[in-house]
């Protein structure tokens, strides 16, 4: 009798300790998910890791303090495209607007799609480095020998003077690389006829 009830007993906790595996693993999977927006929205609000801020209006204070801004483009060996800045720097006040264009021509034989990502060097910079209007993470589609202008509308938040980390700092550097997009995203009237198309077939 204590054999079936031993085993009982031994059934019981299997089931629990089953159950939760099972939970703690669907946490996670949950958490995994949620760590990808968490943590964009963490490097937006902090600055962290280089990330810039996104501003909607120019800064109404501009102070004495001169920063000056170097400018790097890069492009995966997989994409066959020039890309460079315009100028290399640009040195102006705390808090003043500026504007400066990437240039990018397709040098393949045929469409290219690429979209860009990019970094502020040193990265605690990032918090301060506002972008007004900027290319990055939109996807670019170049014919084959086409050339195309991207301007870079931004500031440097005059806050960045009262960061004591940040005291000495006279370059910040705004690179940004250029990657294939495999699947670039259709326009909605392609994506209409795509599924008129299928549906007709079916």
């Amino acid at each position: 009798m204590s054999n079936g009830q031993d085993t009982s007993n031994l059934s019981r906790s299997n089931r629990k300790v089953a159950v939760v595996c099972a939970g703690v693993f669907m946490f996670m999977v949950g958490a995994a998910y949620a760590a990808v927006p968490l943590y964009n929205l963490f490097c937006r609000v902090t600055g962290f890791g280089g990330t810039t801020q996104v501003a909607t209006a120019e800064s109404d204070v501009i102070i004495d303090r001169k920063i000056t801004v170097r400018f790097d483009g890069n492009v995966n060996h997989e994409l066959p495209w020039k890309f460079k800045p315009v100028q290399r720097s640009v040195t102006l006040q705390m808090g003043e607007t500026a504007q400066l264009e990437y240039v990018a021509t397709n040098t393949g034989s045929g469409r290219t799609v690429g979209t860009s990502t990019f970094n502020v060097s040193p990265p605690t910079a990032g918090a301060y480095f506002n972008k007004l209007q900027c290319f990055c993470f939109t996807e670019q589609a170049l014919e084959s020998g086409e050339t195309v202008q991207m301007p870079v509308v931004f500031f440097v938040d005059p806050e960045m003077d009262k960061d004591p980390e940040l005291k000495h700092v006279k370059e910040i550097t705004l690179s940004y690389t250029f990657f294939p997009v495999e699947e670039p995203e259709r326009p909605v009237a392609a994506k209409a006829e795509k599924a008129a198309a299928e549906t007709k077939f079916e």
